[in-house]
């Protein structure tokens, strides 16, 4: 009996229930394509994040675990480790981070945000959470401090109140320091109230110094509860630190000076310091400067103590860039930044205030970067930031992702980025150093491309969710660059980032690299390990450029002047400079622009690094004043040895191995007379009306003794190439090959060539226009939204796909071909005929014909993919790499170049009748299309109220899928080639075109996006991988000893007491200070506390849970115990050995001898 199975029952259900059409495919042909992936194979969740924090607001450090923690204006908290080692969280509230300060060693970190609330995070965990949090109701947080080793939280308020918090049970202790207490108002209260408390910087003994914006400092006496000493300054106060030895502190004030007091004399300070003011020669107060806003007083056992502190510069330095200063002794060193401050930290050798602190770096966070200054070397050099901060150097335009690329692939560009590498960096060893690497099992090799708005191209190893930058590529340094606005060219069609990428495409196998920039401009690269020097750098100009006839009013006026016809080919370039390219710029005598690039190549050698060196330069010209449109796809072929580009207008299709145009035509070319919208091209005369009988030629040779043997490419119904009169044939009516003096002409179908080199070719049955027969079933059958002409007037191409595959319903074998998606959903093909490799494909052209529509679907043509009669993904024929600049007799030129073979399961094919399945996704729909019969076989609507931003098909598991993310945030897969869906998630809204323009799927269940102009986040949607992040994620913490507290010597301990003593639940606990009032501060259990694995836990997996942290604890505690029962045990030891002496010392004494 055949075992019931209920989820494939709802399985087709689901399909049933579902708005899509029903599979199209037979019941036996469907059994015959087995579908691996199921619903339970897909989980979406976050991975890592990588990239500089946005917007930050504050950061900590922990001096024991080396780790740092920054906090920003939306919420988020970044914790670094040693390299590799990162984390992401975020609060709930999405409040801004106001400070952050460690529980020294104990893996714990408090939060302070602008909405009044403090959080306490588990660092123990790989994940941190919240345990506790606490929200104050009456009063707004200014600053927070912990002193080392110390369970209570000092938290000022607004009102200039100090609040005390155990930070083990998070709650408020009766123990409260009032602002008038504190500055002891009498006659003087307009003037020092409302003040706020800048912050308590320093635990020192039993003494607390509370810093006043107002500019008064307060020295309390926590045992006492009084204000021991008042000190008072003209300016406002912005920190306050103090000397490890607890006889001095120093003080930032809004005129740029530094205040240095001694305990004992309030009355003035001991010393003022003005560091950046002029001093004035008749012994005047210097001239104000900037407020210093934050400054640090460090010691050392050898030397000078260091004061470190950000601002304080003089106004009259106009334009100078933000600074940090460093006073050592006599030295003063101005260190300049490229962004704005938001906070630093010295990072010293010991955690105890009362000790020498001995500095040895200084983390500084700017607005836009992370800098760690050594302040152990001469002249403080700067650290090699070993973290992915630098994405964002320049704006990221566009992004790819690939996983399980070639092995090899990541050393080769390690080995050429290596020597990038910036000169001068500190020899030391980064000093945020804490956390262990995970133990995932994860260990294919991943790369992500980013693509930047200053022309730059930059490949990051992302292994194993790191992300190490590997190579930095500058397309910019193939143009001229404008010295300043007025040398700017006018004819750039971008006022910002004339050289930003928008579009890459990369072979990983062959190393072949084609980017597109908002130029309209297309650079191919290719990897060389040898450095060259260009002398002219290959430049192809093409214009690609058409307009339609006026549809409304078809039957204009013959006197209207036209454009000239375009598009047209580009000749092939030349072996001489770049300016003396056929395509030569011009503007007429009214100023039009025509043949005119946008950007300029440069004219001089340019000397190209090992790594990507420049192939070709293609750029698109203005034509008759228009600037052209800028590129919206984009592909590259290396086994082909093909480029091909497409924008609103139509597409160009490039031999970058003979450095000619191959195909050049609009998009409205391609349909041939059978266009579904009925548009004409503009012809240049009126007069003339296009006939179905004209062939339009194009050839592109290479050389002239290639015509003997070339098999001719036609092109059908391309007036805007070659306009033809039947009659005659002037020069001005024949089309010209771009590297021969040769005409050719077209009279009726029948192409003419000179001499004995003509040949007749009569047009394909399949190709022969209808005119009177028009289909225009799709044309009626769109959306009423696209039914207007001007509408469909345009069709931008969108997406291509090289491929050996059927072009035709009669086709018996494979052929290369290049499949064509545009933005109105319609499917073409062009057939490309590939001469023999080897030297021949460098003598005979390539051969380019248009196949005519294969299909339509709702919306834009997003991606394209072929499978074998088996389902299985096909991918593209490539060519491997080899070292192009190898010498002459070097194994490297004796390498063959060869085509991947694309794999066909002969058997199957001919049970079937079916050799290949093409998966087509659009904006709103995805169809699998049965080959050569080009019958649909699988149909889904993906979205009805919505459209797909990107599609992929990806490799996950044992299968494949189409995986999609949508506009209203929707993560969807689809089952391929049955499209069952697998997966729909809302994940992530649309809030941002930068999400839309740089989300990418990859296999493996891998996906990224920007989630910020400076992050990147990763996700997967693998069930899998979701298993094992646990295990692949690093730790924060780790087990380290605390370092031994100093010793302070016989008299300070008699005579100096103890911190130990504040301490104590006597001081600050119930007993002792009594309760806070309830309406003050609300107390909430954080998800990652006992009380939330509570109301999150259930069953036995909870009780197990609880049972593991109570066992945990319990063993902490026994241990605890027997260190305390051992100290006892040898204590009284101790004290039995004495009282045995003493009785064997006293036993034969007489009473009156005591």
């Amino acid at each position: 009996m055949k075992k019931f199975n209920i989820r494939k029952v709802l399985d087709g259900l689901t399909a049933v229930s579902s708005p899509s059409p029903s599979p199209q495919l037979g019941a036996k042909e469907n059994e015959l394509i087995p579908e691996t992936l199921q619903s339970e194979h897909f989980q979406i969740c976050k991975t890592v994040r990588h990239g500089f924090p946005y917007q930050p607001s504050s950061m900590a450090f922990d001096p024991v675990q080396k780790i740092l923690a920054i906090g920003t204006q939306s919420g988020a908290l970044r914790l670094f480790g040693r390299p590799g080692v990162e984390c992401y969280c975020q609060h709930e509230s999405g409040a801004a981070v106001i400070q952050l300060q460690f529980l020294i060693n104990e893996g714990a970190l408090v939060s302070a945000l602008a909405d009044d609330s403090i959080h306490l995070w588990n660092l123990r965990q790989k994940r941190p959470a919240v345990l506790h949090s606490l929200k104050f109701n009456k009063e707004r947080i200014t600053f927070c401090h912990l002193p080392f080793q110390s369970k209570w939280l000092y938290i000022g308020s607004e009102r200039g109140n100090i609040h005390i918090v155990n930070v083990e049970s998070f709650t408020l202790s009766g123990y409260t320091i009032m602002w008038n207490k504190a500055i002891e108002l009498f006659s003087s209260l307009t003037a020092y109230f409302p003040s706020f408390l800048v912050p308590p910087t320093s635990f020192f003994f039993f003494q607390l110094i509370i810093g006043f914006e107002s500019g008064i400092v307060v020295l309390w006496d926590l045992k006492s509860k009084r204000a021991d000493y008042r000190y008072t300054y003209d300016e406002a106060i912005h920190s306050v630190a103090w000397h490890h030895e607890g006889k001095q502190f120093i003080c930032s004030h809004s005129d740029g000076t530094l205040t240095i007091w001694n305990i004992k004399s309030p009355a003035k300070p001991a010393q003022t310091i003005t560091p950046h003011g002029k001093q004035p020669k008749d012994g005047k107060k210097p001239e104000p400067c900037k407020p210093i806003l934050k400054v640090e007083y460090k010691t050392t056992r050898a030397g000078d103590p260091f004061m470190i502190f950000s601002g304080g510069l003089s106004y009259d330095t106009v334009g100078r860039r933000p600074c940090l200063t460093v006073m050592h002794g006599k030295s003063t060193a101005v260190l300049e930044m490229d962004y704005p401050i938001v906070d630093f930290l010295t990072l010293c050798e010991t955690p105890y205030p009362n000790d020498f602190q001995e500095p040895y770096a200084v983390v500084v966070l700017l607005e836009k970067d992370l800098v760690v200054i050594d302040l152990a070397q001469n002249g403080y050099p700067i650290f090699e930031n070993p973290y992915p901060m630098m994405i964002h150097e320049s704006p990221v335009t566009c992004c790819e992702y690939l996983a399980d690329c070639p092995v090899d692939l990541i050393p080769a560009l390690y080995s050429v980025g290596s020597r990038q590498k910036r000169q001068g960096y500190s020899k030391k060893e980064w000093p945020i150093s804490g956390g262990n690497w995970g133990l995932g099992t994860q260990s294919y090799p991943e790369i992500i491309i980013t693509g930047h708005a200053d022309g730059s191209v930059k490949f990051w190893d992302a292994s194993a969710i790191m992300l190490q930058v590997l190579y930095k590529l500058k397309t910019a340094k193939v143009f001229e660059k404008a010295r300043c606005k007025e040398e700017k060219p006018n004819t750039e069609i971008v006022d910002e980032d004339p050289f930003a990428i928008q579009l890459m495409s990369w072979c990983p196998e062959s190393r072949m690299l084609c980017v597109a920039g908002v130029s309209a401009h297309v650079i191919i690269y290719r990897f060389s390990k040898q450095e060259i020097t260009t002398e002219v750098v290959q430049l192809l100009e093409v214009r690609l450029q058409y307009e339609l006839n006026d549809l409304e009013s078809p039957e204009g006026g013959g006197d209207q002047t036209p454009a000239p016809p375009t598009p047209s080919t580009s000749p092939s370039p030349q072996t001489a400079a770049p300016q003396t390219h056929t395509s030569t710029s011009s503007n007429s005598s009214d100023g039009i622009r025509d043949n005119i690039p946008c950007l300029k190549v440069r004219s001089s050698p340019l000397k190209q690094s090992p790594g990507y060196q420049v192939e070709l330069v293609v750029q698109l010209v203005w034509v008759s004043g228009e600037p052209p449109q800028q590129i919206s796809s984009l592909a590259i072929n290396s086994s082909y040895g093909l480029v091909v580009f497409g924008n609103s207008n139509g597409l160009a299709v490039v031999d970058y191995l003979q450095k000619t145009v191959l195909l050049n035509l609009g998009t409205v070319e391609l349909y041939g007379s059978n266009d579904p919208y009925q548009r004409q091209l503009r012809s240049p005369r009126k007069s003339r009306q296009p006939s179905g009988d004209y062939l339009v030629c194009m050839c592109v040779f290479h050389t002239l003794h290639v015509f003997h043997s070339v098999t001719i490419m036609f092109l059908f119904l391309s007036t805007g190439l070659c306009d033809i009169n039947e009659g005659s044939a002037t020069s001005e009516d024949r089309c010209k090959s771009p590297t021969s003096g040769f005409n050719v002409f077209v009279k009726r179908g029948v192409l003419f060539f000179p001499a004995k080199m003509s040949r007749k070719l009569s047009l394909p049955t399949e190709l022969k226009p209808d005119l009177d027969n028009r289909d225009n079933s799709f044309s009626r059958s769109r959306s009423s939204s696209v039914t207007s002409i001007d509408k469909e007037a345009r069709e931008a191409v969108t997406s291509f796909y090289f491929c050996e595959t059927y072009n035709r319903k009669t086709d018996g074998g494979l052929t290369p071909s290049l499949w064509v998606g545009t933005s109105l959903g319609t499917v073409l093909a062009i057939s490309l005929n590939m001469p023999p490799a080897g030297e021949q494909r460098l003598l005979q052209p390539v051969i380019v014909s248009p196949c005519g529509t294969l299909v339509r679907l709702k919306g834009s043509i997003l991606r394209m993919a072929f499978l074998d009669s088996t389902g299985s993904l096909l991918p593209s024929a490539f060519e491997p790499w080899y070292e192009p600049n190898a010498p002459a007799n070097g194994e490297e030129r004796d390498k063959v170049r060869k085509r991947r073979p694309v794999s066909v399961s002969p058997s199957t094919s001919q049970e079937l009748n079916e050799n290949q399945y093409a998966v087509l996704c659009s904006e709103k729909q995805a169809k699998v299309i049965s080959l050569p019969s080009q019958t649909c076989v699988f149909k889904h609507n993906i979205t009805e109220t919505s459209f797909v931003l990107r599609a992929d098909v990806v490799q996950i598991n044992t299968g494949i899928c189409v995986a999609c993310f949508c506009a209203n945030g929707h993560i969807m897969t689809l089952s391929l080639p049955g499209l069952r869906p697998l997966l729909d998630v809302n994940y992530l809204p649309l809030t941002d075109m930068r999400i839309a323009r740089t989300f990418c799927f990859t296999n493996l269940g891998q996906a990224l996006y920007l989630i910020s102009p400076t992050e990147i986040q990763r996700i997967t949607y693998s069930q899998e991988v979701c298993e094992n992040l646990q295990e692949m994620l690093g730790e924060l913490f780790t087990p380290v000893e605390t370092p031994e507290a100093p010793n302070r010597g016989f008299f300070k301990g008699l005579f100096g007491g103890g911190a130990q003593s504040l301490d104590r639940e006597e001081l600050f606990g119930e007993s002792g200070a009594g309760k806070a009032p309830r309406s003050l501060a609300q107390h909430i259990p954080g998800p990652g506390g006992i009380e939330g694995m509570k109301g999150a836990a259930s069953g036995i997996v909870g009780d197990l849970a609880r049972a593991r942290i109570a066992l945990d604890e319990r063993g902490q505690k026994l241990s605890e115990v027997e260190e305390r029962t051992a100290a006892m045990m040898a204590s009284a030891d101790t004290f039995s050995k004495h009282a045995h002496e003493m009785m064997l010392k006293c036993k034969d004494k007489k009473w009156y001898q005591f």
